[in-house]
């Protein structure tokens, strides 16, 4: 199975990419599954059921979110109606929602997972414990099973990563907004990078206006953040996993903006 994955969709800008080059990019790749992280898509912070349909339309089979996700309050209203989207898995219980979505692609199972770290970010319940119960109740229905961790810090995503490792298909980074270059197999078949990157404006900072985020840092007074214009990019991974084994065998990166150019 390919697995198509499009980085923290911000705004306007972002949603307006995921429209231009979803497609394109399936044309090249062909995945079997498209994923998109859309947390930040409404104005930047949380989603939309709108917007949630036009992913869909775009050609993703799932939506994963993050420490924004009750950032638009109309999330409330369709997130439990929502079979195309998932949470983080480690809100405590009683949140609306579930953390984990098990979809049949052609007569293959593939099992989505949406946690979120703790360390920089509300200390929400263990990623690590939750992950556990997870993983042993998508073994009973597939192999192939891809995370999508939304964490500040690396280490933490390095660690989930190792001790995943051989369990799951994938673990990709998520919320930072900055595409590393550390994608790589780990030793017993997972596909990891820290980071995939966000999809929106390009230059920003993080995906907002610059001169907000300056200003917070030469005064440490609160400002108010607004979706960057201008120009835009799309970050992405392109993920090959084995149908038999659920084993990762290549991980690519992909980078669409105005000094990485996309070619058919």
């Amino acid at each position: 199975m390919k697995i198509l994955f499009i980085g923290d969709v911000v705004g306007s800008p972002g949603r307006e990419m995921v429209a231009k080059y979803v497609p394109k990019l399936k044309k090249k790749y062909r995945p079997n599954f498209t994923i998109i992280n859309g947390e930040n898509a409404a104005h930047g912070r949380g989603i939309t059921e709108k917007i949630y349909h036009q992913f869909l339309e775009a050609g993703a089979q799932m939506i994963t979110l993050g420490n924004h996700s009750w950032d638009n309050r109309e999330i409330f209203e369709f997130i439990d109606q929502a079979t195309c989207l998932v949470r983080p898995a480690n809100f405590p219980e009683g949140a609306p929602g579930v953390g984990m979505r098990m979809t049949k692609v052609n007569a293959q199972m593939i099992a989505v997972i949406n946690l979120q770290g703790r360390t920089f970010l509300p200390p929400l319940d263990c990623p690590f414990k939750k992950i556990d119960e997870l993983i042993a109740e998508a073994k009973k229905h597939t192999s192939i099973i891809f995370v999508d961790f939304h964490g500040e810090a690396t280490s933490e995503k390095q660690a989930l990563a190792w001790y995943v490792d051989g369990k799951v298909s994938a673990v990709v980074g998520t919320h930072t907004h900055v595409q590393t270059a550390d994608e790589r197999i780990l030793p017993e078949g997972t596909a990891y990078i820290s980071d995939v990157g966000m999809t929106g404006p390009y230059d920003g900072i993080l995906g907002v206006e610059r001169d907000a985020v300056i200003k917070k840092f030469l005064t440490s007074l609160p400002v108010r953040f607004e979706v960057a214009k201008g120009r835009e990019q799309l970050s992405g991974v392109i993920i090959d996993v084995d149908n038999e084994t659920g084993k990762a065998t290549s991980i690519e990166r992909i980078l669409i903006n105005d000094d990485h150019l996309f070619f058919d």
